[in-house]
């Protein structure tokens, strides 16, 4: 930054450069675009902010474009191709160097967009180019969406529809859509719009990274709405005011911003990642047409949303009330129109990047590069034609020009066996809501015939061990878990460790139990790494300072909390407070659905559930103690998880919490798939070689701390 030469004429701004020098750009997590004619020192700058930005302890990557493609290009044919795009994506600034002036490839420009995707609220990118930035959408070939068309047209206020319904799968221009229509109505028809997005964090992302830059890229409304400046009020990060009208911006956890004034216009975006109550005050997507009243007749309403589960998912309800309309493409062959179907996606035996479409009439081979031409002939056809109080629309990202269909057909291979991920590809590459077809209560006798013997060292396949500890008045009941590669787990202890929990005997029980070595195969000795601790009922206080003097191990104090969107492990740490000490918040309803459900697995792989010989009927009782069922509050379909009654719940606790646990190895940097490859490079020791003192018991045990016998 220092030898920066202003002298140059070359149109640098000396204050500019010196403002883009202190990085704030960077922690607000904007982008950098640097062009102009050779030789001017285009790549010397973005180094030099690259330069600074690792002096203020910044990840920077920093690659040339056409050495990125090629090397992402050898990745898609050796299976490196995730992997790469998530150590790009860690890079808090990518500086893309060197891009033009040559077109990208369909491939290319999907590997793009996957990056610049990833950059989205969460890192900074820099692209140098001799290209002018009015030539890149030419560069990059993007596509058009043929098939938003129809639905701009009923946002129209030409149109007589009012509410209009997209229930689509990713990469298919739904936010682009709302973006549209928000543009539209300012510049031609200006009224008061309101936009709701889940939560009022994303209202201020979505404000700074999709609405700003679509006011700064749109002349006709950059000349309409002037820049948020701090103390005017009528342009803010959440409100922008017009001739005419304004854009008014909330989220749907917040009931004052969504009983604040009526609205012409009604943009929703993502409604499934609604919260069900608004405050206390109900539906917040009600609460929002509410505010529509007054315009009846004359008022817009979108929703978009990419489903969730079937019977709780808002926009599947939205878009069965409607005219249910599909897009209807023909056949390069024989033209015969129809819609687009996984059925239909087939590839050659152990090739599913090659898949090609397979025509429903007369079997024809439709290629991914056939799909342009078939999207630009496609038309909307509703099936459900007597609904006529909403336009409805359905997309699967089948269609979408940045999803190829071999990409698709990979994921679904990786998510096939695993519940957890196959939700989300149905969701996400589908459009369509996931139907758990098992969920009924889990049987708890058929897990006897899975019973595994493994002997007293561990199995080869775990490479970290957690446990999770539930405190009950009278007992702590304990799990001790090994995990392996995708997550593959192996019951290595269940206990039930008896005695008061405020008695310091019984904590120095325990203690020896999170101590005890375990004897692996490659590895050798293995202990705990981590532990979550119920503190959320019984003995508080006492679980605090026994977590307190251990979180040099980590041994956490935990605090289960249920509800739609609580990550398992919380993405930051409680803050820390002088006169109060704060527990881990985990989401024990989204750890018992991926628990669940891999409970269910009968195949040996990633996420499987092992058990050994010992373990007996009434622990998988208890691991089956609670099912989700289907209630509703205020007239919102809701799923929550139900406990037995007549059956305890326990060994169901610990087991969340020793996948918490996990979690929280997985947030500190840990990674099963580098371990597997660190224990693979160790030599098999010989039977013997090694004995671990307490070794994995041959039976269970209960245990009883001194408090028993006094």
């Amino acid at each position: 930054m220092e030898d920066v030469n202003y002298q140059i004429p070359r149109g640098l701004d000396r204050s500019l450069f010196l403002k883009l020098g202190a990085c704030d750009w960077i922690a607000e997590r904007r982008h950098l675009l640097i062009t102009g004619a050779a030789g001017l020192g285009k790549s010397w700058l973005a180094c030099a902010l690259g330069h600074k930005a690792c002096r203020e302890k910044i990840s920077v990557l920093y690659t040339r474009m056409p050495r990125l493609f090629a090397d992402l290009a050898i990745a898609h044919g050796d299976a490196r191709y995730s992997r790469l795009l998530r150590s790009i994506a860690r890079a808090k600034l990518l500086i893309l160097d060197d891009w033009g002036p040559e077109a990208l490839t369909p491939e290319q420009a999907r590997d793009l967009l996957e990056i610049v995707e990833d950059r989205y609220d969460k890192g900074s990118l820099i692209i140098t180019s001799q290209v002018p930035v009015d030539r890149w959408h030419d560069m990059i070939g993007i596509p058009t969406l043929p098939y938003l068309a129809e639905i701009m047209d009923c946002l129209s206020i030409a149109s007589p529809v009012e509410r209009v319904v997209f229930m689509k799968g990713a990469q298919t221009g739904g936010t682009e859509a709302g973006l549209n229509a928000i543009g539209y109505w300012i510049a031609h028809a200006p009224g008061i719009i309101l936009t709701v997005w889940p939560s009022l964090d994303m209202v201020r992302r979505n404000s700074r990274t999709r609405i700003e830059p679509l006011i700064e890229g749109t002349p006709a409304l950059r000349s309409k709405i002037a820049p948020a400046r701090a103390k005017d009020p009528g342009n803010t990060l959440s409100q922008k005011e017009f001739t005419g009208g304004s854009l008014v911006m909330t989220g749907a956890n917040s009931a004052t911003g969504l009983r604040s004034l009526p609205a012409r216009y009604l943009v929703m975006d993502e409604v499934d990642a609604f919260p069900a109550d608004a405050d206390g005050e109900g539906d917040p997507v009600a609460l929002a047409v509410q505010r529509t009243v007054t315009f009846r007749g004359r008022r817009k309403i979108l929703m978009i949303s990419t489903p969730t589960d079937s019977g709780v998912s808002r926009i599947e309800k939205a878009f069965i009330e409607s005219d249910q309309r599909r897009y209807f493409v023909p056949c390069p062959h024989c033209q015969a129109f129809q819609t687009l179907k996984w059925a239909g996606v087939k590839w050659p035996e152990g090739e599913p990047r090659k898949a090609f479409y397979a025509c429903e009439v007369c079997g024809g081979v439709i290629e991914e590069a056939d799909k342009p031409a078939m999207l630009a002939a496609g038309e909307w056809r509703a099936t459900a034609p007597e609904n006529k109080d909403a336009a409805g629309f359905h997309l699967s990202a089948l269609y979408s020009p940045f999803e190829a269909w071999g990409e698709i057909a990979v994921e679904f291979l990786a998510a096939r066996r695993d519940p957890l991920r196959l939700k989300p590809w149905t969701n996400t590459k589908l459009g369509e809501p996931f139907e758990d077809r098992d969920a009924e209560a889990l049987d708890a006798a058929s897990f006897i015939s899975r019973l595994e013997g493994w002997g007293e060292t561990l199995p080869e396949g775990v490479l970290t061990i957690t446990a999770g500890v539930d405190v009950q008045n009278d007992r702590l009941a304990l799990e001790i878990v090994g995990w392996g590669v995708g997550e593959e787990s192996w019951s290595l202890q269940y206990d039930e460790i008896w005695g008061d929990p405020s008695k310091p005997d019984l904590w120095a029980t325990l203690d020896a139990e999170l101590l005890r070595a375990f004897e692996h195969p490659r590895a050798g000795r293995m202990h705990v790494r981590a532990a979550c601790i119920d503190s959320g009922g019984h003995h508080t206080q006492t679980v605090y300072r026994y977590a307190q003097e251990r979180a040099g191990r980590s041994v956490w104090a935990i605090k289960g909390r249920g509800g739609r969107g609580i990550p398992v492990w919380p993405r930051r740490p409680p803050r820390v407070r002088e006169k109060a000490f704060t527990p881990y918040i985990i989401g024990v309803d989204a750890a018992k659905e991926i628990i669940v459900a891999r409970l269910r697995g009968i195949d040996p792989g990633p996420g499987y559930c092992h058990f050994p010989l010992a373990r007996d009927l009434d622990y998988f009782r208890q691991l089956g103690a609670e099912r989700q069922i289907r209630t509703y509050r205020k007239g919102v379909a809701l799923m929550e998880w139900r406990k037995d009654p007549a059956v305890r719940n326990e060994a169901l606790d610990c087991r969340v919490y020793a996948f918490a646990a996990l979690q929280s190895l997985v947030a500190k940097g840990l990674r099963l798939g580098d371990e597997a490859k660190r224990f693979a490079d160790m030599p098999k020791r010989e039977p013997g070689e090694t004995t671990a003192p307490g070794a994995v018991p041959a039976k269970p045990r209960v245990i009883k701390s001194a408090w028993m016998s006094r």
